[in-house]
Parts: structure tokens; C-alpha cells; sequence
């Protein structure tokens, strides 16, 4: 559980390109050299998260991986709490 929730805050907070808030969840974009640690980070989160759907994107190329998280009322509250989101993004530019 530790090293899935540094995992996570490796993701979010320092490798996120861009986010953007959805009306029940959240979108984030990272760099093509990001996705193992997505997956993996997908393949955790379903097991504490089930009620959420994650749709993962990934461009040709190298292009970015985009990341969808939504799920029912609430999940927005859920996803600030646990990946510490409602502070400033530490999206690059």
C-alpha cells in the first residue's frame, strides 16, 4: 500500500503534463515514457477503487498518454483527498 501511494504521488504530482477537472473525476495527461507506471498505478487503484473507471489513452508514437478517472457522485472528492489534488498542479508547462 506505501509504495502504491509513492507511486501515485510520483504520477501526480510530478510527472502529470496537464489536468483537467470532469464533472465526476478527473483527466490527466503524462509524457509516452510514463505509461508503465500508469498501468501499474490503474492495476492498484482497481483494487481499492472499484467503482471507478479509468480510460487510458495512448497516443502514436511517443505521443501522451492521457488518463480518465470517473466514477459516481463523489469521485472527484475521492480522487482530491487520496492524490492530494486539491493543492496547485504540479502539471509542466
Amino acid at each position: 500500500r506505501s509504495a502504491h501511494f509513492e507511486l501515485a504521488r510520483q504520477l501526480f504530482g510530478h510527472m502529470t503534463t496537464a489536468r483537467r477537472e470532469l464533472p465526476s473525476g478527473y483527466a490527466f495527461q503524462f509524457d509516452a515514457s510514463a505509461l508503465p507506471s500508469v498501468v501499474r498505478f490503474i492495476e492498484n487503484e482497481r483494487r481499492c477503487c472499484p467503482f471507478m473507471t479509468f480510460e487510458l489513452e495512448v497516443s502514436p508514437g511517443s505521443g501522451p498518454l492521457s488518463l480518465r478517472m470517473t466514477g459516481p457522485e463523489g469521485t472527484r472528492a475521492v480522487l482530491d483527498a487520496e492524490l492530494n489534488l486539491s493543492s496547485s498542479c504540479g502539471c509542466r508547462s
